[in-house]
């Protein structure tokens, strides 16, 4: 499924009026849910692989399986890596007049918002997935983001 795709069952799913959408084709799951005055989330992720007698090891360059799971230990420091859950354009703030949604140095809690990411006009909110203090940002405000690339280094409380 291609981004123009997406786009249009975006556009029918909006005229009308379905709630919440789920797809799932060669090997990619997609899922929409709009809330009521809140933005709509879209999530693109691999479909889970069906489990077979011989486990094979997933590839190194596969995504996490988790579709809404944007943080993943970073293994050799300690930190908790906050990582872009879909291709959209990074907004450190809800509109250019605010304030950032964190700062380099700020505590944050689980369900904290960090950022936004903007997909195909939608404004996707992206979340703290661990409680912690964020000791980096990787993007500026208005940068083009890919799929799985680093957004946050969080060091989690302990």
């Amino acid at each position: 499924m291609n981004l123009e795709e997406i786009a249009r069952l975006l556009d029918l799913l909006d005229e009308k009026q379905v709630a919440e959408f789920e797809i799932e084709e060669a090997g990619m799951k997609l899922s929409i849910r709009k809330a009521g005055a809140q933005p709509a989330h879209v999530v693109l992720a691999p479909a889970p692989a069906a489990p077979s007698a011989a486990a094979a090891p997933a590839p190194p360059s596969a995504p996490d399986s988790a579709p809404a799971a944007p943080a993943a230990e970073s293994a050799d420091s300690g930190l908790s890596v906050v990582k872009s859950p879909i291709v959209g354009t990074f907004y450190r703030s809800p509109d250019p007049t605010s304030a950032p949604f964190v700062n380099v140095g700020d505590k944050i809690r689980v369900g904290q918002v960090l950022c936004i990411i903007e997909a195909m006009k939608l404004m996707n909110e992206i979340e703290a997935e661990v409680a912690g203090e964020v000791v980096k940002i990787y993007k500026d405000s208005g940068q083009p983001v890919q799929y799985g690339e680093p957004l946050f280094s969080v060091r989690p409380e302990r």
